[in-house]
C-alpha cells in the first residue's frame, strides 16, 4: 500500500513540475516586414571610383524615426505618396551559413531595392530596426 501511495505521489509531483522550452524563439513572432512611411523624395550618390555601387537615399514621412534610407540603385522609381516597407529575408547560401538580406519595397511589391547594411544618415546598422 505504501508503495502505491509513493508512486502516486511521485507521479503527481512529476506531472506538476514546470517544463523548459526546447528553443529560445519557439513562441516568438518573427517580424519580416515593417512599414517605414510614405515616399517623399530621393537623392542619388554617384560613386567616386569605378566599381563602387550607386546609392540612393530615400526620404519618407517617417524621416524623424528612420532618417534617410540607403539603398543600392542608380535611380528610384517610387512615386510620392507610395507606402514603403522594409522587408528582411533569411538567405542560406550553404548548409552552415545564413544571414539576413534587407530590401525596401512598395506596397504592392512592384518596385524593390536592396538596402545597404550600414545606414549612412543615422550611422547605424539596418538590422537594428527589427
Amino acid at each position: 500500500m505504501k508503495r502505491i501511495l509513493f508512486l502516486a505521489g511521485l507521479f503527481l509531483i512529476v506531472s506538476c513540475a514546470p517544463t523548459s522550452k526546447t528553443g529560445p524563439g519557439e513562441d516568438s513572432l518573427l517580424l519580416t516586414r515593417k512599414y517605414v512611411g510614405n515616399f517623399v523624395e530621393y537623392r542619388q550618390h554617384i560613386p567616386e571610383k569605378l566599381g563602387q555601387p550607386y546609392l540612393i537615399w530615400i526620404k519618407t514621412t517617417m524621416d524623424s524615426t528612420y532618417g534617410k534610407i540607403s539603398a543600392f540603385s542608380e535611380r528610384c522609381d517610387f512615386k510620392p505618396g507610395d507606402r514603403l516597407y522594409i522587408k528582411r529575408n533569411l538567405v542560406s547560401p550553404g548548409p552552415i551559413s545564413t544571414y539576413w538580406e534587407y530590401q525596401i519595397e512598395s506596397d504592392d511589391n512592384s518596385i524593390v531595392y536592396r538596402l545597404s547594411d550600414f545606414q549612412h544618415d543615422r550611422k547605424n546598422l539596418i538590422g537594428s530596426w527589427f
